[in-house]
């Protein structure tokens, strides 16, 4: 059996990543490919940790909520129920929210990227992505949208936070090119141009 793809998709919050995955899902069933959506943290033992954390419920020292995000990882790709990995070798294709290019850039933030990049080593060992999708917008449309959208925002929604994430995904971009299949996306452009163009992308690379 033909193993599945597993596609990624980061963007800093309010890029639009999530609308682009959902509409990629709808895609590929319609073309009759076997395919689940999932995202990082879970709602998981750990996952749930991490979404209090966020939301700001709880607090943690940057180095823990760091390490509870690889413990959430790796138990998304080897859960023996509904684990990433799992899926794969049942030849159903996975769309994920967030991968371990967030914890580069959002984590790097207060915590040494090298440090970061070191404790995602298992995850990325594990299950590197057939491609990651950047869909990038500016820091300023990202808050903006969010302010029009959301009535509570997490701990990392802030202009001055978005603006240093960004930063921090395009240095572990430029960093890890000769290794991970990156694809960025304009993210300023229609939400049915980007998906045009990001389903484009998937049926002449990957299927």
């Amino acid at each position: 059996m033909q193993k599945g793809k597993f596609i990624v998709f980061e963007g800093i919050d309010g890029s639009g990543k999530s609308t682009q995955l959902k509409l990629l899902a709808d895609a590929l069933e319609k073309n009759g490919v076997s395919c689940v959506t999932t995202l990082e943290p879970t709602y998981g033992m750990v996952g749930e940790v991490l979404h209090e954390i966020l939301s700001g419920k709880k607090t943690a020292d940057p180095k823990v909520t760091a390490a509870l995000f690889v413990a959430d990882r790796l138990d998304h790709l080897t859960n023996v129920e509904n684990g990433v990995c799992r899926m794969l070798d049942a030849g159903i294709t996975v769309l994920c929210d967030r991968y371990y290019f967030s914890s580069y850039a959002y984590q790097s933030v207060e915590v040494p990227s090298d440090w970061v990049m070191d404790a995602n080593r298992l995850a990325a060992d594990t299950l590197r992505p057939d491609y990651t999708f950047f869909v990038d917008v500016s820091p300023e449309t990202a808050m903006e949208r969010i302010t029009q959208n959301r009535r509570t925002t997490e701990i990392y929604e802030t202009l001055e936070r978005l603006t240093a994430v960004r930063e921090g995904y395009i240095k572990a971009f430029e960093k890890l090119q000769n290794v991970e299949k990156i694809k960025i996306f304009d993210g300023n452009k229609s939400i049915s141009e980007i998906a045009e163009e990001i389903q484009n992308f998937v049926f002449k690379k990957l299927f």
